[in-house]
């Protein structure tokens, strides 16, 4: 069971949000459930992520770099499902951060592009998959 159940997002267009982040969230392979005010994602055995209108709509955008969130890293399978998903991203609006690369700095393995939708809400594509273990005459 995930340690984290959901994670909820304050927007200030709430349709806006939901026609960036379904085609995205449905790549992912989680399924959209509206209710009254929200709408969320879900995908058994993983996080919630649930989309709700801002209380106070004058209140944003959020910026990066500000006490708050800081972005929500999506794991994917393969080099070429990140420039799909970040292709995919930007037709529906989101602004490239930085376009897919490789970042040494994390782990030689580790692929990422990152990109921001109008609420200043920052999401990241990633592929790192493990290291390889040594064979047994490499040990």
């Amino acid at each position: 069971m995930p340690v984290i159940d959901h994670l909820g997002i304050s927007v200030d267009d709430l349709p806006r949000a939901i026609t960036q982040f379904d085609p995205i969230m449905s790549a992912l392979g989680f399924e959209r459930s509206d209710i009254p005010g929200p709408a969320s994602w879900y995908r058994p055995g993983d996080v919630e992520l649930i989309l709700y209108p801002a209380r106070d709509r004058e209140s944003g955008p959020h910026e990066h770099g500000r006490v708050g969130w800081q972005h929500l890293a999506f794991a994917v399978d393969t080099r070429e499902e990140v420039d799909r998903l970040h292709e995919l991203a930007q037709s529906l609006g989101w602004s490239t951060v930085r376009d897919p690369k490789p970042y040494p700095r994390f782990t030689e393995r580790y692929y990422a592009s990152f990109l921001e939708d109008a609420n200043g809400i920052r999401i990241e594509f990633m592929f790192n998959p493990p290291a390889t273990a040594p064979g047994p005459n490499e040990a």
